[in-house]
């Protein structure tokens, strides 16, 4: 019987992975998954790829609070509530992420200035409202309305601890499934099956796999140290998971319906790719 084993969520992009127990499905993502971002001076996303140091920023959920605590500096925690301010005035702004432009708005002048400080340049922290509405590539959407919050193209990232415990027995030193930041992790299947999935469920939810995750630099970032860790293991998943160009690793996912999952939700497959 195949499992949910793992639920990961990531509310800033590029920042350090929260692991829950349960979470709420909706059709950008999980629950506070990639809505909020940091921005450079252009307006252009910053991310682990060129600033791993990203990594040792700890997001936690804390009642209506994202509170963010840095790694060394856990006494300087920033605060950011969760809930919509409707009589706060907020500063909009067009942002890119990779080749979408997107509304934003702008978190606090507060937040700008704590990240900005800890990382030695400036950068703003933004908010993707409910009414910034970014589509996925529709070469693989499964309808004209599917969309996305901040991620890098779809809303779930899906990975089978098979595939993972396939990967370690092939590395000289193992790494952990954070290095990959998936939303899914499930138990009980073949390694890289997840790949084939067309249709199925997760608990009561239906999910659409559509379409394998080319994999980059960020697989190389110890998430521990936020330091390039030298090639692995996007290295030896050259070696025998590329297909093109591209090294693939895990199943980007959409969802048609919103409701909750929980660790411990049964998986179905109901459909194969041909």
């Amino acid at each position: 019987m195949m499992q949910l084993s793992e639920i990961w969520i990531y509310p800033i992009k590029s920042l350090g992975g929260i692991s829950l127990k349960q979470s709420k499905v909706t059709r950008r993502g999980l629950e506070n998954d990639r809505r909020w971002m940091l921005v450079d001076e252009e307006n252009n996303f910053v991310t682990q790829r060129k600033y791993p140091e990203l990594a040792l920023f700890q997001p936690q959920l804390e009642g209506d609070f994202l509170k963010i605590v840095h790694k060394g500096l856990e006494n300087e925690a920033l605060k950011i509530s969760l809930l919509a301010n409707g009589n706060q005035k907020k500063i909009m702004s067009a942002v890119t992420v990779w080749e979408d432009v997107v509304e934003a708005e702008e978190v606090s002048a507060e937040a700008n200035i704590w990240f900005s400080e800890r990382l030695g340049f400036e950068v703003r922290l933004v908010y993707m409202p409910e009414e910034s509405l970014r589509k996925v590539d529709p070469d693989y959407a499964v309808s004209a309305d599917n969309i996305t919050s901040f991620s890098d193209g779809f809303p779930f990232l899906l990975i089978g601890q098979a595939s993972l415990d396939d990967l370690n027995s092939r590395l000289q030193a193992p790494v952990s499934i954070r290095r990959f930041r998936p939303n899914f992790v499930f138990t009980g299947a073949e390694a890289y099956e997840e790949e084939k999935w067309r249709e199925f469920t997760i608990g009561s939810l239906t999910f659409y796999g559509v379409k394998p995750c080319g994999r980059c630099i960020m697989t190389t970032v110890n998430p521990e140290l936020g330091v390039f860790a030298g090639k692995e293991p996007l290295y030896t998943l050259s070696k025998y998971r590329k297909v093109g160009n591209k090294v693939l690793f895990g199943q980007n996912v959409i969802a048609q319906q919103e409701g909750n999952i929980v660790v411990g939700d049964v998986v179905e497959v109901s459909k194969k790719k041909l």
